[in-house]
């Protein structure tokens, strides 16, 4: 296991260098930039218009020469002036020096600033960080708490009343989406129409910091439960018809009608000799549904619920062609992926230590 181990651990530098390469190469070609939307804002232009005006290719691709030939939103401007924009920006340097000099730094966790805030990428991070990890573990241990015993139910008692009910259940909870279900609850549980339970924004009252420290705690949970709810029910569905289609496949293999025909009880042959095989698969899904739950499920419900977390910051990044923080936070989420991925690993063998990975070559 070891061998495995340092294996992965090899590969991920080179995934890593794979992912932020592409995703250069990809911004590279895409128009518009930050050089261009100070420029459209020099002119009067709005922030939307910034990504249009500087034709194909955008400040990404300059390289040099004539900067009215390169913006068209710097016609009628001081050559001087788009130059100096240029080296506030790191763009009078070649596209291949930038990368290079972007991935020196990520090797010694040196992500960058902000083009627009006067803090590191790092610190930015780390300041929307808590709102992510509170929404995504809260959202992920609820639907695991709620999907696995829900899917081992529906695949014991299979094609019953109590299976067809609640399948509809989960029918609606995969087919709508967590924002809608955030909507709807925002209007009947925070004063949209109805009733007004629940606060609509951030994950802290105003008054949190003279609280007591179990006031503290239930104002935290206070603020948690919408954003929580709304992420639980559009993501339990999967999960929970994953359990069952894996039980289902278990309960009638050899090895379970011979544990049942030496008299072993019922609940035993469950959770003593199906459990543990037909759990695999849960197990392997759960790195890929924390980081959904972490870096893209909340992007929305961020946004619906005024929360500052990751995703928010991201989605803006974009919007705002902050690119010192698009590359950062995706740098920083590869390597969390990856590093769940081998967990997932790590966790298949404790669960059944059948599985050899140091047969694997890769």
């Amino acid at each position: 296991m070891f061998a495995y181990i340092i294996r992965r651990l090899a590969l991920i530098p080179l995934t890593l260098f794979g992912i932020i390469t592409l995703n250069f190469v990809i911004v590279q070609l895409s128009p518009g930039g930050p050089v261009e939307r100070v420029l459209a804002q020099v002119k009067g232009l709005d922030g939307v218009g910034a990504a249009g005006v500087g034709g194909s290719g955008g400040d990404f691709a300059q390289s040099g020469g004539n900067s009215k030939s390169l913006y068209r939103g710097a016609q009628g401007l001081d050559p001087a002036f788009v130059k100096e924009i240029e080296k506030q920006f790191g763009f009078d340097k070649p596209a291949p020096e930038r990368f290079v000099l972007m991935v020196k730094n990520y090797l010694v966790f040196d992500l960058g600033q902000s083009f627009y805030r006067t803090i590191d990428v790092g610190d930015l991070i780390l300041e929307k960080m808590p709102v992510s990890i509170s929404i995504g573990l809260w959202s992920t241990l609820i639907i695991y708490l709620i999907s696995i015993p829900l899917g081992i139910a529906k695949a014991v008692r299979d094609g019953s009343k109590f299976d067809i009910a609640t399948s509809y259940v989960v029918v609606i909870g995969y087919a709508v989406p967590s924002f809608m279900f955030a909507i709807v609850l925002i209007v009947v549980f925070a004063g949209g129409s109805y009733l007004a339970w629940f606060p609509l924004r951030g994950l802290t009252s105003d008054n949190w910091a003279s609280l007591s420290a179990w006031g503290k705690i239930t104002d935290y949970a206070w603020h948690l439960v919408l954003p929580v709810m709304a992420m639980t029910i559009g993501g339990f569905a999967s999960l929970t018809m994953l359990t069952k289609n894996c039980f289902l496949d278990q309960i009638n293999k050899q090895y379970v009608l011979t544990a049942r025909a030496k008299g072993l009880a019922p609940n035993r042959v469950l959770y003593g000799h199906i459990f543990r095989n037909a759990m695999l698969l849960v197990v392997a899904g759960f790195p890929a549904t924390l980081v959904g739950m972490l870096f893209t499920g909340s992007l929305l419900i961020e946004v619906i619920f005024s929360l500052d977390g990751l995703g928010l910051l991201g989605f803006q990044a974009v919007l705002d062609r902050d690119y010192p923080v698009v590359f950062g936070t995706l740098y920083l989420f590869s390597i969390i992926g990856l590093a769940l991925n081998l967990v997932s690993d790590l966790v298949y063998h404790i669960v059944d230590p059948r599985i050899d990975f140091e047969a694997r070559k890769t």
